[in-house]
C-alpha cells in the first residue's frame, strides 16, 4: 500500500554544506502519525555534517539542510516524535505505548515494508 505521507522538502542542493548519504549518522529518531487509523513511520537521521534526512513511508529520503528544518517539516505533516510519546498521546489511536515499535532492519528496504500499518478497529 502507498500513501503520501504529506511530509516535504524544499531542498534543492544550494546551502552551506552538501549532502553526502557517506557523512556518518550521528542520530536517528523515529517519528509517527496515525492518520485514518493507520500508524505510518518516518526515520530522521542526522549526519555529521548538519544535514537531516528522513525516509518516508514510501521510501523516499527527503533531505534538510539541518536537524530543525527536518524537524519542522514532520511535524508540519503531523508527526510525533516517538521517543516523546506517553499513553494519552496515543490513548485516542487505539494502541498502547509500549505496542508502538518502530520498523526495525539494516537497509532502507527492509524498513520501509514495515512503515505502514493498519490499526484493528474494534466490532461493536
Amino acid at each position: 500500500m502507498s500513501m503520501n505521507s504529506g511530509i516535504e522538502s524544499d531542498f534543492d542542493g544550494e546551502f552551506d554544506g552538501e549532502f553526502d548519504e557517506r557523512s556518518p549518522v550521528v542520530t536517528t529518531a523515529w517519528w509517527v502519525a496515525c492518520p485514518a487509523k493507520m500508524l505510518v513511520w518516518a526515520r530522521l537521521q542526522v549526519r555529521e555534517s548538519g544535514v537531516a534526512d528522513v525516509l518516508d513511508c514510501d521510501g523516499q529520503v527527503l533531505v534538510y539542510d539541518s536537524e530543525d528544518t527536518a524537524r519542522a517539516a514532520l511535524m508540519d505533516a503531523e508527526f510525533f516524535a516517538h521517543d516523546g510519546l506517553d499513553d494519552d498521546d496515543v490513548a485516542g489511536w487505539g494502541i498502547l505505548l509500549e505496542d508502538l515499535i518502530p520498523p526495525e532492519g539494516e537497509h532502507d528496504d527492509d524498513l520501509v515494508p514495515q512503515m505502514m500499518r493498519a490499526l484493528e478497529v474494534p466490532q461493536r
